[in-house]
């Protein structure tokens, strides 16, 4: 019988050290297609074989080739126009809405439940998450659910 894998979403803060460069190394080989691995795994510091053991096991949360579609929880301020301009900010940066859902605002905050495709955006999701941040009335955006 085949064991099933289990994911688990773990603080940076926390992990070895090792982990964190496999990520790094994976970055280098990423960026730049002409480096072998044990190139990369040198300017690292870790050995190829640690980078072999590690390497299908750990990647960013945010890694934009991981996952098409986000679920989010998003706190609004209840004003006219913030929820629009959240919506055209999905827009422009290549983002589908999926579903949006929104709960009766109380206290004059809008929750919003939404979950959109992320497959075409033009930057990575850290950054779309990042920029979404600093929108006028978004008081506090929570990751969900990841695809």
């Amino acid at each position: 019988m085949k064991e099933k894998h289990q994911f688990y979403v773990i603080g940076k803060d926390v992990l070895p050290e090792i982990f964190l460069k496999v990520v790094e190394a994976k970055k280098l080989l990423e960026k730049n297609t002409m480096l072998t691995v044990q190139e990369a795994t040198e300017q690292i510091g870790i050995s190829r074989s640690s980078f072999y053991k590690y390497k299908d096991s750990i990647f960013p949360f945010y890694d934009k080739g991981n996952g098409q579609a986000i679920t989010m929880l998003i706190h609004l301020q209840d004003e006219p126009g913030i929820l629009s301009d959240v919506l055209n900010h999905i827009a422009s940066v290549g983002g589908n809405v999926l579903t949006i859902n929104q709960m009766v605002p109380m206290n004059g905050i809008a929750i919003i439940n939404l979950c959109m495709q992320t497959a075409n955006m033009i930057m990575n999701i850290e950054e779309f998450i990042n920029e979404l941040e600093t929108l006028r009335g978004v008081q506090q955006i929570k990751i969900l659910a990841r695809e």
